[in-house]
């Protein structure tokens, strides 16, 4: 037991100093703050079930499209909450909006699907 304490102190020393305490970390492909906090923003927009949905959704839509009337029934939830989620994913960039008439139709952007795919790899 006394031998761990002093390895302890000893990498609380080294952590003091700046030093490394195994070597084993390298920066070179770890990504830096900045990218963390919008990473993690692009996974918070992900990070709901009905978001999921509404983007597998549009996917096996046809051209990657899918209008607001349809996508309200397919998740079973109201106009303005299926909307709420379709702004959230608009926001971080994962769909894009137009309006067609009266509708609003999303369509997905495959360089920011590439984006969320990139983290995982």
């Amino acid at each position: 037991m006394p031998q761990l304490i002093a390895t302890l102190r000893d990498t609380t020393a080294a952590a003091i100093d700046g030093e490394a305490c195994c070597g084993t970390l390298t920066t070179d492909e770890a990504m830096g703050r900045e990218q963390a906090e919008a990473t993690a923003q692009l996974l918070k927009a992900v990070a709901d079930p009905v978001r999921l949905q509404l983007l597998s959704l549009i996917r096996s839509s046809k051209g990657h499209e899918a209008c607001v009337c349809d996508l309200t029934p397919a998740v079973g939830l109201s106009q303005p909450t299926v909307s709420h989620h379709l702004k959230v994913l608009t926001e971080a960039g994962l769909l894009t909006r137009e309006r067609r008439g009266t509708w609003a139709w999303f369509q997905l952007v495959p360089a920011r699907l590439d984006d969320l795919a990139a983290i995982f790899r």
